[in-house]
């Protein structure tokens, strides 16, 4: 499949069909976190990050991680998961744990305290997603959309479990 950009230069701009495909998705992402992040604010004072950061560490191997891998995966810098991982513990939904083979390092670690928050966002979250963005393709869209988000960024492929 050849590039879109085919027709335009590096100084050129981008034609108007790139730009609408690139406007789009600044526009639709940010569209959707606000809404998905009103919903759990509403429903479970919960921000959308802090139950990303709680669903991945409830997914992890014995429900911890490394302070640096939770920042990536959330896509947060280092101090802004600092900052939220504080908001979390002050709240009892994670904890830290200091690495025996690191001293320098840490293990942010859902509480029971996190899981039941998360359990009880969950049905939230996903309803919202169902609702802001799944219903408004068709399988086939989806099959296309999730192609093509592969493609983006192969190595952040998601598994297929629900979250």
């Amino acid at each position: 499949m050849e590039a879109a950009a085919a027709t335009s230069t590096q100084s050129d701009g981008l034609t108007p069909v790139e730009l609408r495909a690139w406007r789009g998705l600044l526009r639709v992402q940010a569209s959707l976190v606000k809404a998905l992040d009103a919903q759990l604010e509403a429903s479970h004072d919960l921000q959308l990050t802090s139950y990303e950061v709680l669903l991945y560490l409830a997914e992890a191997k014995n429900c911890r991680m490394r302070m640096h891998d939770v920042a990536s995966s959330v896509r947060l810098s280092r101090s802004g998961l600092t900052r939220l991982v504080d908001r979390l513990e002050r709240d009892g939904l994670v904890s830290r744990v200091s690495c025996s083979d690191d001293a320098r390092g840490a293990f942010a670690c859902i509480t029971d305290a996190g899981r039941a928050k998360l359990d009880q966002a969950r049905g939230t979250h996903l309803a919202a997603v169902r609702q802001h963005f799944l219903a408004h393709l068709s399988s086939d869209e989806l099959e296309v959309v999730a192609d093509l988000w592969e493609r983006l960024l192969p190595d952040t492929c998601c598994p297929t479990d629900a979250s």
